[in-house]
């Protein structure tokens, strides 16, 4: 048999158990929540009297929740006692309340305060991830969540994130609220902006390095067979050879032909600013990325950049090709027009990727054969 302090313990640790948080919080079906409380055995029944009584006392004097009770009968007794069987806790304040915690009363407080306030799509993430606003207050939680909520990808062109007065918040908001953000983010284009990082994703300025995978498609341009570099030290130092090819992913490596004259730079995302640097002028430039609305939205970015730069593998022709067998879903798309950037056929591409239900077509799934003929012919032409 279970007394209510007995009880309070374990739904304090419950409350711990990011799972249990989630369900019990956001999933009404889940509740009543009926604990079994035990009843006293025959011996205890029977030896010990004044421990049941205090037992039966100290569940009459629950007011939180439910207490139900039913009739027992006990070979030592004359007549079946009422005693409490089940303590069914209603609601989420009636959980945490029956958890006995201040420290849990008081968290409850706060992210009701916080759910309350914000978009139901970050719901769960704040419920689930208590050390994202833990130590913040819950008035800055949710003006990040506001803000997260207008932001999307290229937002700041360019800008540091402290000058885009437009988002209403001060020039230290971006920097002491980057993680919050970020997930944010993550939870309205599914994990982009954590993969691409802050700055790269919303495009804008950073003092901090975002590093790149450039790798010699000719073994006798550079001394090593790929490293990673810094997008700024791209944009100050002319790479040698006279052709630079610029991969979206970085898994795509192993799909690359040797070339003549020729560097990958592959990972960029959306950071494509240090393509208008002098560095790249005089250099013949193509752009390879996913088949789906993000990819053509950096071919816009590095289009804006350099409009000479030349599109591959990255056609409706080649989509409609091999779409039945590896195109999927595409789960948030980057935005819901055309970027500026693309010429009119691009845009319809776009338009067209949008319409579909599965939109998405990943360049590394691309037969490695007809990656290798599409290079070649654009080293080739040039």
């Amino acid at each position: 048999m279970k007394s209510p302090g007995d009880i309070a313990e374990r739904l304090a640790r419950q409350w711990q158990q990011a799972p249990l948080r989630v369900e019990r919080l956001l999933n009404r079906e889940r509740w009543p929540l009926d604990i079994a409380i035990g009843k006293p055995s025959g011996a205890d029944f029977s030896s010990n009297t004044a421990q049941v009584q205090a037992h039966v006392q100290r569940w009459r004097a629950v007011t939180n929740g439910e207490v139900l009770w039913a009739p027992v009968k006990y070979r030592a007794g004359a007549e079946a006692v009422s005693l409490p069987h089940t303590w069914r806790i209603r609601t989420p304040s009636e959980w945490v309340d029956a958890s006995e915690s201040a420290e849990i009363q008081e968290e409850f407080s706060r992210l009701g305060h916080i759910v309350g306030n914000v978009d139901s799509v970050f719901h769960e993430l704040l419920v689930r991830e208590r050390p994202l606003w833990q130590k913040k207050h819950v008035d800055e939680v949710v003006s990040a969540a506001k803000l997260a909520s207008t932001l999307a990808p290229g937002v700041a062109a360019g800008r540091p994130l402290r000058l885009m007065a437009e988002a209403g918040v001060d020039t230290k908001f971006f920097e002491r609220h980057a993680t919050l953000i970020t997930r944010l983010l993550d939870q309205r284009f599914c994990g982009a902006a954590s993969e691409q990082g802050l700055h790269s994703f919303l495009n804008a300025s950073d003092d901090s390095d975002h590093w790149v995978l450039v790798a010699p498609l000719d073994k006798s341009l550079l001394p090593f067979r790929r490293q990673r570099v810094a997008t700024r030290e791209l944009a100050d130092t002319p790479l040698p050879g006279t052709h630079i090819l610029i991969v979206e992913n970085e898994q795509c490596i192993h799909l690359l032909p040797e070339l003549p004259d020729t560097i990958a730079i592959l990972g960029a995302g959306l950071d494509l600013n240090w393509l208008g640097s002098p560095a790249f002028d005089g250099k013949y430039l193509a752009y390879w990325g996913d088949m789906d609305t993000w990819g053509l939205s950096m071919l816009a970015g590095a289009k804006l950049q350099r409009p000479e730069i030349v599109p591959l593998l990255m056609t409706r022709a080649l989509f409609d090709r091999y779409a039945e067998q590896s195109a999927v879903t595409e789960p948030v798309v980057a935005r819901p027009t055309a970027p500026e950037g693309l010429d009119s056929v691009e845009a319809d591409f776009y338009r067209h990727l949008i319409a579909l239900s599965n939109g998405r077509l990943e360049q590394e799934y691309l037969p490695g054969g007809e990656v290798a003929v599409a290079v070649k012919a654009w080293r080739s032409s040039s």
